[in-house]
């Protein structure tokens, strides 16, 4: 940056730029020293030395000496002069020069370097005077600021009434009919709608979600501010692999996702009576109305076809793998007679008749935990108890009425029967004696029953669509006990309900309507809300369903010939 200085320095010379100015009057300083006073005139330069008085003779020499030395003084006397003149023309600057000149080498313009640098290095003070701006400043602002929120707050100029109105929804659209209560709410307002559908959410959820209660967001934030140092702390003394999964099963989301059907490589010509995974293998069972026994291998990827076996005028009503997962049992739909196939040899052997069983349709049955026992369930309240090894009659008992469905105990020492009447007989197998009978509350008709592995949990389902979830302890101890749980999310008939190994699962399903499944949280008794999933119909009627040996895998079959497979992503093994 240049810095210009108007006007013409003595003798006609333009002086422009304040450092070289500056430094033309230094250099200036540093000649010859000028004598301190008035500086000499030209007149007085060139006035004749006075003449010598009479009588006395000049001397020539000494007057051309003094000549001379008067010409010296006149040179020097011209020279102080022009410094002079350039000394007045520096204290004429103008206003604004000299507030540039301020601005930029300071108040003086004889400031040395090292207060130049200093004042430049050092941070601006500021004075009272304008601290007090600067406040006035601020306080201008902050009534600017009320200001604009006082013109926000202020109340429209016009409200049309018909906003404020509440618009009623139409609740028989097909979206919205699993909301309506009754048939009297075919219109609702939105508030009201809004509020439905919180509630849906929250029933769904298993209550609030934390991420939606905000005083608990609040008082978690104070109690994680106070003790976040310590865990960071913590964090910082050891190294390891934080990211693990939950050893319990979260209730709310179950990671689940669906895979290529069990048996897609061949898929059976009518309904799918049962699915069943292997004992010990990685293998899972299905048979139907088709006639047909089909292995597969699951890998959740292809699900390669292993076997397929033909029973010949037989349509099977059900099949199930032995204990030791070396045979498979299988009965008809209209046959006093059952099959077993012993997949060690590769043969079917047929068991025509049992000697002392009388009954003219052998259907449903179970097998004991243990592979010691076989349960036929028979009419008009018989219970056939059969040897598994040798497939003779050991016993038989019988129930109240009639017999629909029958579980053994996890140690095959009890049998729970579950009757028409809706009532549960315990029995011993050792003795086959009655130990306890329980009436299942609001039960009109009893559809099926299971224990869970543990033997915590006795499930009945019966024909109004609800699932009562017991204790074993309030089963074998009162008449009337009290469920811990009654599971209503079906409104048909509960045709099936089953335990996963761990207990942590209870699938509850229906065979007269199509999507009837549902996958119940046992910690917390909640549903799970994302199974099936929402309008995207791909289970049908369901027919049977199982859960792999170590609940990696969910399996469904329908009466549309399939064996729907579910990986739970929970459970990292078969």
């Amino acid at each position: 940056m240049s810095l210009s200085r108007a006007g013409a320095g003595p003798g006609g010379r333009h002086v422009t730029g304040s450092h070289v100015f500056r430094f033309r009057v230094w250099r200036a300083m540093r000649g010859p020293a000028a004598k301190v006073g008035k500086a000499p005139t030209m007149k007085a330069a060139r006035k004749v030395p006075k003449v010598p008085k009479a009588g006395k003779t000049a001397k020539p020499k000494r007057t051309a000496k003094r000549l001379l030395a008067v010409g010296s003084q006149a040179a020097a006397g011209s020279e102080a002069a022009r410094r002079a003149r350039h000394l007045k023309a520096l204290g004429r600057a103008s206003g604004a020069e000299r507030e540039l000149e301020e601005l930029v080498f300071g108040d003086s313009l004889t400031a040395g370097e090292d207060e130049l640098l200093r004042r430049l290095a050092a941070p601006p003070r500021v004075s009272a005077a304008e601290g007090k701006g600067l406040h006035e400043e601020s306080s201008d602002s902050g009534v600017e600021n009320e200001a604009k929120r006082d013109l926000l707050l202020k109340k429209p100029a016009w409200v049309d009434e018909d906003d404020e109105a509440e618009e009623n929804v139409d609740m028989t659209h097909k979206y919205r009919k699993d909301f309506m209560k009754s048939d009297a709410e075919t219109t609702l307002t939105k508030k009201k709608l809004k509020k439905r559908l919180e509630e849906q959410f929250q029933e769904a959820m298993g209550g609030v979600p934390a991420w939606a209660d905000l005083e608990n967001r609040k008082k978690s934030k104070r109690t994680l501010s106070d003790s976040d140092s310590d865990e960071d702390d913590d964090l910082l003394r050891r190294t390891g692999n934080f990211i693990t999964s939950s050893e319990s099963l979260p209730r709310g989301i179950l990671k689940v996702s669906t895979c290529l059907p069990a048996n897609q490589e061949r898929f059976a010509n009518g309904k799918l009576v049962t699915v069943q995974f292997h004992p010990s293998a990685q293998v899972v069972m299905t048979a139907g109305h088709d006639r047909s026994v089909s292995l597969f291998q699951v890998d959740g990827i292809r699900n390669p076809k292993i076997q397929s076996i033909y029973l010949e005028s037989f349509p099977i009503y059900k099949a199930h793998f032995s204990v030791d997962g070396e045979q498979v049992i299988a009965t008809g739909t209209h046959h006093s007679m059952f099959f077993v196939y012993d997949m060690m040899a590769g043969s079917i052997i047929p068991i025509p008749k049992v000697r002392g069983v009388e009954e003219k349709f052998l259907r449903n049955f179970e097998l004991s935990p243990d592979g010691s026992f076989m349960l036929l369930i028979g009419t008009s309240g018989y219970l056939h108890l059969l040897s598994m090894k040798t497939k003779e009659l050991i016993s038989t008992m019988k129930v109240n009425g009639r017999c629909t469905a029958s579980a053994f105990t996890p140690d095959s020492s009890k049998i729970y029967s579950y009757s028409k009447e809706g009532e549960v007989f315990i029995w011993d197998v050792r003795s086959r004696k009655s130990l306890h009978k329980f009436e299942d509350e609001g039960s009109l008709e009893g559809k099926c029953i299971a224990v869970s592995k543990n033997n915590q949990y006795v499930a009945c389902g019966s024909s109004s669509g609800v699932v009562n979830l017991y204790t074993t302890d309030a089963c074998l101890k009162e008449k009337h006990p009290k469920p811990v749980k009654a599971i209503m999310n079906l409104v048909t008939s509960a045709t099936c309900v089953t335990f996963n190994p761990t207990t942590e699962i209870l699938a509850v399903a229906s065979r007269d309507t199509d999507e009837a499944v549902r996958l119940v949280h046992l910690p917390s008794y909640t549903v799970f809300s994302n199974f099936p999933v929402f309008r995207k119909k791909q289970i049908y009627l369901t027919q049977s369903m199982d859960f792999s040996p170590r609940s990696g895998y969910f399996s469904v079959a329908n009466n549309k010939g399939k064996a729907l497979l579910f990986r739970l992503k929970h459970y990292s093994f078969f």
